[in-house]
This record gives C-alpha cells, structure tokens and sequence, in this order.
C-alpha cells in the first residue's frame, strides 16, 4: 500500500469523523421537530426520516451541487464552483435551512483553510467575504475534499457518512434510540448511501429536485419550539 493511498484513507476518515469541527453536529435537519411533536417514535421511524432525507432531498440537491463542485475544482474551475453554490442556494427553499448550511460552510472553510494550503481555498475565503460566494457547506465539502486528494466518490461517501452518522447521534440525544441501535441502522442505510451518490451523479445542475414536504414543514417549524437542542 503506497503513501499515498494512506494519506487519501486518513483524510477520509478525517472528513467523516464528527470530531472535524464544521459544525455540522448541531444540526437536526428538522428531526428534533418531528421528534417534539410526537411523530417521531422509534427506530424504524428514524430509518425512513433517513431513507427519505438521503433520496428526496439530500441526494438529488446537496449531493449534486457537491458532485459539480468537485469537478470544478477538479479543473481549477472555480466559477463552475460558484455556480453551483448559487444553483443549491437557489434549490434550498426553506430560509433557516440556507442560513445553516451557509454558517457550517463558512466554518468547514476557516477549518480547512487552517488544515490545508491550498490557492483555492484562500481565493473561496476572499470571495466569501467580498459576499461573491454564499459558502454553502456540501459545495465548500467539495472543494475540501479535492484539497485532501479524495475521489469524487470518497468525498461524496464521506459528506454521506457525516451527516447520517450526525443525525443517529442527534437521535441518540433526543432519545430515539441507542448506540447499539445506531450501529444497525447506520449499516441498514449503506445501500441507500450508495444509491444516493449513483443518482446524484447522473444529475445535472439545472436537474435538482427535492419532494419532502414533511420534513420540509417540521424544518420551517423547528425555530418556533419552546425548547431545541439543534439549530435546525
């Protein structure tokens, strides 16, 4: 195994562990809504929020713009990054929904820039304070996951693993279920993981969707509850 196949595993690893401090772990992704209001209840209630959220809303938005991204800055492109920044924030209806992807992307891009030295990363940190660049997090993922040497693939698989395994622990603190639990429910959604990323990956950007109304509504519903633990 070459050096730099170790390298590629590790930055893997990095990215995907909640350890990496974006601050995607305060995220509920409407779930804590769902939760409150009694319409959420067990752990094969949390598997189809998951399989839901991965393949209506995830998968054909976030993931997409994450896929354009990446090869944008595969290329040195990096209006192709901005477009497809703006094209996902443009796709991302509900307005807290924005808010929180822009905060963690901003703080995913002070992170890396401080983790890695990059041209590109420190042209995004000029752009995003000339306002030229909203910074959402799955597009900054992109680019930070190009900067790591990942695959295309890889940095999708790892943006995936975090956010699933982001939601199982807010489900853990909200007492859905527990750790045992999450460990079979992370391993039931692989092949939905895998699923999203093939989809995604035929999709252009003008061929975003998303249909959850649902969780859409307890999304725009989460900022009115008298107590959160998240911020969406």
């Amino acid at each position: 195994m070459s050096e730099f196949t170790v390298a590629q595993q590790l930055a893997l690893m990095q990215l995907s562990d909640s350890f990496f401090p974006s601050g995607s772990f305060t995220l509920s992704h409407g779930l804590e809504a769902l939760v409150q209001e009694g319409q959420l209840c067990s752990a094969q209630d949390l598997q189809t929020f998951l399989r839901l959220l991965l393949r209506n809303q995830i998968g054909p938005t976030d993931i997409v713009a994450l896929i354009h991204a990446y090869r944008g800055s595969a290329i040195a492109d990096l209006a192709a990054v901005r477009q497809a920044d703006a094209q996902l924030f443009a796709q991302t209806l509900i307005e807290k929904t924005r808010e929180t992807a822009r905060k963690s992307g901003r703080a995913l891009l002070m992170v890396a820039s401080a983790t890695w030295q990059d041209s590109q990363l420190t042209t995004l940190s000029l752009d995003a304070a000339k306002g030229e660049i909203h910074c959402l997090h799955p597009v900054i993922f992109a680019v930070v996951g190009r900067v790591a040497l990942l695959s295309e693939q890889n940095t999708v698989l790892a943006f995936l693993h975090s956010l699933i395994t982001g939601l199982l622990g807010a489900a853990i603190r909200l007492s859905i279920l527990g750790h045992l639990q999450a460990q079979q429910v992370l391993l039931q959604l692989a092949p939905d993981i895998e699923a999203t990323h093939q989809i995604a990956a035929s999709l252009t950007l003008d061929q975003m969707w998303s249909c959850t109304p649902a969780i859409d509504i307890a999304q725009m519903r989460h900022q009115k509850l008298a107590h959160r633990l998240f911020a969406s």
